[in-house]
C-alpha cells in the first residue's frame, strides 16, 4: 500500500491493486484520482465535505461511515456501517472502530463516531478520525496496526503528548501525526522518539508511505 497526507485528516491510500481509497476528503485539489472507497469517519464539514466526495466521485465510487452518519451518507446512497462490522471489497476489507473524545466535548462518545481500519496482504492502516486517547486503543496492540494516522492537534483532539501515548497503546510500527493545525510535526517526532524510539514516525509533508 502508498499512503499519501493531501493535509488535516485528509488521506489516499493506493491498494496493492491500484484501486483506491480516501479517508476524510477535504480540500481535495481538481484532477485528483477517482475514488473506489470514500470513508468519512464522521459529520463535522472538514471530514464529511459533500463538495470534496464530488470532486472523488464517479459512478462505481462507494462511500462508507459510521452508522450514525446514515442520514448524511443516504445522499450517495453510501454503506453505513456498525463497529466491528467488516466490509471486504476484493482485496482487502474495512473495518470500523470507535472514536471520540473524553476530555474535550467536541466528539462525544454517544455520537458513535469513528476511526477506520484497512487491512489487506497482511498489512494495515489505522486512521484514527477525531479522538483523544481512549481506551480501547489498547485493543489494537493485538491487531499488529502496520500504519496509525493519529490526530495531535490539541484544539478539539489528542495533542502531542497524548498522542505519542496512544501511540504506545497501539504499538504500530509506524506513526504519522496528523489534524495538526500547523504545529510543528517535528516535534511529534522528538517526543515520540523519547518515550519510544522503537514506534516510527513518519511525517508525510511532500512525500508517500509505503508498506
Amino acid at each position: 500500500m502508498e499512503i499519501f497526507w493531501l493535509g488535516h485528516a485528509a488521506f489516499k491510500v493506493t491498494m496493492f491493486s491500484g484501486r483506491i481509497i480516501y479517508l476524510d476528503p477535504y480540500n481535495i485539489k481538481e484532477g485528483e484520482e477517482k475514488a473506489d472507497i470514500i470513508i468519512s469517519s464522521h459529520t463535522h464539514g472538514d471530514h464529511f465535505s459533500t463538495t470534496d466526495i464530488k470532486k472523488l466521485w464517479e459512478d462505481s465510487t462507494i462511500l462508507i461511515g459510521p452508522n450514525s452518519i446514515a442520514s448524511s451518507l443516504a445522499e450517495f446512497n453510501g454503506k453505513p456501517l456498525k463497529f466491528g462490522e467488516e466490509f471486504a471489497y476484493k482485496d482487502f476489507r474495512i473495518e470500523l472502530f470507535p472514536a471520540y473524545t473524553i476530555k474535550k466535548s467536541t466528539h462525544p462518545k454517544s455520537n458513535g463516531w469513528a476511526g477506520t481500519i484497512i487491512e489487506s496482504a497482511g498489512r494495515s492502516v489505522y486512521h484514527a478520525g477525531d479522538t483523544e486517547r481512549i481506551p480501547e486503543m489498547k485493543d489494537l496492540a493485538k491487531r499488529n496496526i502496520t500504519v496509525a494516522l493519529l490526530p495531535c492537534g490539541g484544539t478539539y483532539t489528542m495533542d502531542m503528548e497524548e498522542a505519542t501515548d496512544a501511540a504506545m497503546d497501539i504499538r504500530p510500527e509506524i506513526v504519522v501525526p496528523m489534524h495538526s493545525w500547523g504545529a510543528d510535526l517535528n516535534k511529534f517526532k522528538e517526543i515520540m522518539n523519547a518515550k519510544d524510539p522503537s514506534i516510527k514516525v513518519e511525517i508525510l509533508e511532500n512525500k508517500s508511505l509505503k508498506i
